[in-house]
């Protein structure tokens, strides 16, 4: 089969190289010339996904997979078209379709009578019956659902494991017809393998979820879910906070029952879907009073952090104080929507002067994000933002000036941090 798969992001390349591997013949289209020629090269543009750089330099190799900046050109010879293109959100969940609509026009200017279009891009509900179907068919002349197949198929996956993800979870597809639906799900039975899991209520492999606006809530309503959840988690720990009690004990002991599944709090909640989704699906349903209360109290985490700091430590005028970790998540170099910037910014409300060391970025790459990279200064103060497996072995040794560390993400060992007051959220504080 000859696939297109438009933008080769974090997701959109794996997914391109996992189509090669399965003897398909793939064109990868993205409007950035410097990926273009790395791709070709069988270099990875970006690192930290796990076997990406050998699978990709195999396909390449072989002659399966190539790029190109001609988005219409590769449409125009593919049987199959997937869209993986960033769609972001403002403050208020108003979706920016800017990119997404660009590269769905080029996609309609190269479309031909039975191709099969596919949108991994998480959208708001009704988006590609009402938006896209429309723009492709004014943009090709043909008609969807007669001429070619179109269906919304939610990515499922994590960076940094993404062929791990995609053999673990079921694929969601939803088709603008049955015979889309039909045509989607053929599609990915063959591009992809699974792994054998006797705890789902279905065979793990693709699922037909009977409507593209099914699958669109599918990918909405699982990531809202845990913004939610772990929205829960936080009051929980604040609440901990303040009677004395370990968040953490209780949590275990709850989930020790197969009905409660509580995920655990901390200090940000950050990444391209969790933080972002739920805003999307409020902007499909902006009465969903609990979406909303959650992802309020999941924002106002590291201003909380900062504010357990300063009720340890006094007052923050003036303090040199280093947070710990840029990335959103420990092990990833990625920064979207990551609690370091909530965490700099009410320390320097509070008068602090933030530092920032992340094991992941050097010191340029820090203060291209507007953060003020750690030289080692006389810092009196810690915050820890990222669960890098490094801060494990963190200590006062490291840090001597230290006096009070709060850890926002329960990875420090508290044997290495005698006579500071290392601060925990959701856990008594020990001194």
């Amino acid at each position: 089969m000859r696939i297109c798969v438009v933008a080769l992001g974090k997701i959109g390349l794996p997914l391109a190289v996992q189509f090669a591997a399965k003897g398909h013949e793939v064109v990868g289209a993205d409007v950035d010339e410097r990926v273009v020629t790395l791709v070709n090269d069988g270099v990875e543009p970006f690192p930290g996904e796990h076997d990406l750089g050998p699978r990709l330099k195999k396909a390449v190799t072989e002659g399966r997979l190539r790029a190109t900046t001609e988005t219409a050109e590769a449409v125009a010879a593919a049987q199959a078209v997937v869209l993986v293109v960033p769609l972001y959100v403002d403050a208020d969940g108003a979706p920016d379709f800017g990119w997404m609509d660009a590269a769905t026009k080029e996609v309609a200017r190269g479309l031909r009578p039975g191709t099969l279009v596919s949108y991994e891009t998480t959208l708001p509900v009704g988006t590609t019956r009402t938006r896209w179907a429309p723009m492709l068919e004014e943009g090709s002349g043909l008609r969807a659902g007669r001429d070619f197949s179109l269906v919304f198929s939610p990515e499922r996956v994590l960076t940094g494991r993404v062929f791990s993800d995609l053999r673990r979870y079921p694929k969601l597809v939803g088709g603008l017809d049955v015979a889309s639906a039909r045509a989607g799900v053929e599609f990915y039975e063959s591009v992809l393998d699974f792994d054998v899991r006797d705890e789902l209520p279905h065979p793990n492999g693709v699922w037909d979820l009977g409507s593209a606006e099914a699958a669109e809530l599918a990918k909405l309503a699982e990531t809202t879910y845990r913004d939610v959840n772990i929205g829960l988690a936080n009051q929980f720990a604040r609440f901990a906070d303040r009677a004395g009690i370990d968040v953490l004990k209780v949590i275990e002991a709850c989930n020790s029952q197969p009905y409660s599944h509580i995920h655990r709090p901390g200090i940000a909640v950050g990444g391209h879907c969790i933080p972002v989704y739920p805003r999307m699906y409020l902007w499909n349903d902006p009465e969903a009073t609990v979406v909303r209360a959650a992802r309020e109290a999941n924002a106002a985490m590291p201003g909380y952090a900062v504010t357990r700091l300063a009720e340890a430590y006094g007052d923050l005028a003036g303090a040199e104080v280093l947070v710990l970790g840029a990335a959103y998540r420990g092990g990833v170099k990625e920064t979207a929507f990551s609690g370091v910037f909530g965490v700099v910014g009410a320390l320097r409300s509070a008068g602090a002067v933030p530092y920032v060391a992340d094991p992941l970025y050097t010191d340029e790459e820090l203060a291209e994000l507007g953060l003020t990279p750690y030289a080692g200064q006389d810092v009196t103060a810690a915050v820890v933002q990222a669960d890098h497996a490094d801060y494990a072995e963190l200590g006062i040794a490291d840090l001597p000036g230290v006096r009070v560390l709060v850890d926002g993400r329960r990875i420090t060992d508290p044997a290495r941090w005698p006579g500071a007051c290392r601060i925990v959220l959701g856990a008594p504080v020990a001194e």
